[in-house]
This record gives structure tokens, C-alpha cells and sequence, in this order.
């Protein structure tokens, strides 16, 4: 209602003589007075909604100026990594089998909080090295690869894993859910816990985003990373080389040595 109210006000003309030019300088309007994209939606959201409320419920006889799926275009922030100094940090204060293995599966093996969560036993392929994650993000299905470190946390915590019948792999150890499976808090909250004694800022989303930017650095294709990271479009992938893309400093610096090599013998 607050921003219907800001709407009518700022209105010059009837509500059902208002066009889509007439949005689009109300939307100006708002830029103009400093409000967020998120916010700016919001109000075209509410607009879109009082309209279809017009033409459904009381029948008035005119369009919708706000055309559905138009809103102003959100910044996507560029994913967050650890340094490797940060990772040591966070790592060795990670003393608790369960919990080791949960985070080396994100850093190492690129797994989301949920794929981590629902991991079961029959998924690790441990003559392989590498395990099966299902139903990922889009219901997808890929296979991901065990490091060697990965694979020795994963090795301890399951060899003194509470004696169960759970197919999932990470259980709760402690209290009235003891052996039933870590939820998705239950995991976030381990990772706040150890963030906050490790003084190291890190969520379970940023050990994935390391794991592709330490993959990324070490000369990996793009495209493999895709495949590991399960993302339907490359362009997903693309966006950690504007993070921190050591190959391509060292692509500049190595082409530009052939370059002034040969800028030296032309040279009179």
C-alpha cells in the first residue's frame, strides 16, 4: 500500500490513462531519489499487482502498463574466495572428523551445503576416488573426484561414523537427534562456529567458490570446472575469471616477453 500511495501521488494524469512511457519515467523518479534496483522492483511489483487487481476484479477495461517480467536488471556480486593463508587458518582449527570431511568436500570437491547433506554412502565410489552427487541444483546429476586429502578426512570420519542404518552419510553426534542426518543449518552452523573462532570470514558457498578459483589458477579449463561445479551455462563459470585469474596474468606477462622480443629485433 506504501508504495501504491507513492505512485498516485506522483501522478499527474488518471491511473487508467497510465502507460508503459509513463513507468518508465516513474521509474527515473525513483533512481533519482537514490532507491535500490531491489527497491525500485519492488514498487513495480506492487503496480503490476494493483493493475491486474483493476482488469480481474474490477473489470475495467485497460492494460496493465507494467509489462510482465519487466524490472530493472539486479548487479550480481562477483563469488567470493579464501586466500590460501585463509584456508590454512580455517582448516586448522577444524579438529572434529565429521566436520573436516563435510568442508573438504566443499573446498575440494566443489559440493554445495545441500549436495553435502544429502550424501549417502552407496554415492562414494571408493575404488575410484570419486562419488555421485544426485538431484544437484536443477535436479541434475554429475560425478565429482576425491583429492587425496579429501579422500583421508572422508576415510576417518566414516570409520568411526555412528553405527546406523542412515543411508546419509554426516549425522548429528550429540543430543535428542543423535544419528539422525545433518540438516542444512546444522551445517551452516558448524561453519559460522568455526568462522568465528577462526576469526577467518567464510561461509560453505565460499569454500566452492575457492575450489574454483584455486582450479582456475592451477590452469584447469574452464569448461572442466563447469562439469565439476555442475553449472548448466559457462557463463556462470566465466564469472570467477574476473575474480582472480592467475592464468591470464601469466599469459600477459609470458605473451608480452615474445612481444617486446620482437619489438627489440626490428628495432634499428
Amino acid at each position: 500500500m506504501s508504495h501504491l500511495k507513492q505512485f498516485i501521488l506522483w501522478l499527474d494524469e488518471p491511473i487508467e490513462h497510465i502507460g508503459h512511457k509513463k513507468i518508465t519515467s516513474y521509474v527515473d523518479y525513483l533512481l533519482g531519489k537514490k532507491l535500490a534496483p531491489k527497491t525500485i522492483n519492488c514498487h513495480l511489483g506492487s503496480i503490476h499487482s494493483f493493475y491486474n487487481y483493476l482488469v480481474d476484479q474490477e473489470e475495467l477495461q485497460i492494460t496493465n502498463p507494467v509489462k510482465k517480467g519487466y524490472h530493472l536488471r539486479l548487479a550480481r556480486p562477483l563469488p567470493k574466495h579464501l586466500q590460501d593463508e585463509q584456508v590454512a587458518g580455517l582448516f586448522r582449527i577444524i579438529k572434529r572428523r565429521r566436520d573436516r570431511a563435510m568442508f573438504m568436500l566443499m573446498l575440494r570437491c566443489g559440493l554445495r551445503v545441500k549436495e553435502v547433506a544429502n550424501l549417502t554412502i552407496d554415492a562414494v565410489d571408493w575404488h575410484r576416488r570419486r562419488l555421485y552427487v544426485y538431484h544437484g541444483k536443477g535436479d541434475k546429476d554429475r560425478v565429482v573426484y576425491i583429492s587425496d586429502d579429501t579422500y583421508a578426512a572422508l576415510v576417518a570420519y566414516v570409520k568411526q561414523r555412528l553405527d546406523s542404518r542412515v543411508k546419509k552419510i554426516f549425522l548429528v553426534e550429540k543430543g535428542a537427534c543423535k544419528g539422525k542426518p545433518l540438516s542444512i543449518r546444522g551445517i551452516c552452523k558448524r561453519i559460522e562456529y568455526y568462522s568465528k573462532k577462526s576469526g577467518v570470514n567464510v561461509s560453505c558457498h565460499q569454500l566452492r567458490h575457492t575450489m574454483a578459483t584455486q582450479l582456475l589458477n592451477a590452469d584447469a579449463d574452464l569448461v572442466t570446472i563447469q562439469d565439476l561445479l555442475g553449472h548448466t551455462r559457462i557463463k556462470t563459470t566465466q564469472r570467477y575469471c574476473r575474480v582472480c585469474n592467475l592464468k591470464v596474468e601469466r599469459d600477459y606477462f609470458k605473451a608480452m616477453e615474445v612481444v617486446m622480443r620482437r619489438a627489440a629485433g626490428s628495432s634499428p
